[in-house]
């Protein structure tokens, strides 16, 4: 009778463990800082929120249920859902912009989202817009859209784009 009670907790540990990698991994991935010696721009940037929901990324699933893209150049192409155009997986602190102004690898602090890296970009994100990853479609919702002063750190060797 206790090997079978052992058996089952290390079940729902191992459950647990599979079901919350994600969380816990991201709980753990340090986010995007700031070089120490660079100092920041600031830009005053309209920000919103987005989650990786068929509405916010425009997906929609074929007729074998399998994710693919809803509309573009990659209509019908399959989509790895939480994949970004970087190629990394969105998670909290992931910001997508225009990268003409803002290239990957970009950090931006926004006051009461933190600090983020641009991994990201969207067909309606152009100039100086942003939209900042949440995880559900009602928090990016609340998030709403915000004119907000941020600070930005660009990358080295890709200064800001000329005025």
């Amino acid at each position: 009778m206790m090997l079978r009670a052992r058996l089952q907790l290390a079940a729902v540990a191992l459950l647990m463990f599979v079901v919350g990698g994600c969380y816990l991994r991201d709980a753990f991935t340090p986010s995007a800082r700031p070089p120490g010696d660079i100092p920041p721009r600031e830009y005053v940037v309209e920000v919103t929120g987005y989650c990786p929901c068929r509405e916010c990324c425009g997906w929609k699933r074929n007729w074998l249920g399998r994710p693919v893209f809803a509309s573009g150049p990659l209509k019908g192409k399959r989509k790895i859902v939480g994949q970004t155009a970087s190629g990394t997986m969105a998670k909290p602190g992931t910001i997508a912009a225009d990268t003409s102004i803002f290239p990957f690898g970009t950090v931006i602090f926004v006051p009461g989202y933190g600090y983020g890296r641009v991994e990201d970009r969207g067909g309606d994100i152009t100039g100086y817009r942003l939209d900042l990853f949440f995880r559900s479609h009602s928090s990016a919702l609340k998030y709403g859209r915000q004119k907000q002063r941020v600070k930005v750190w660009f990358p080295p060797g890709k200064g800001p784009p000329p005025k």
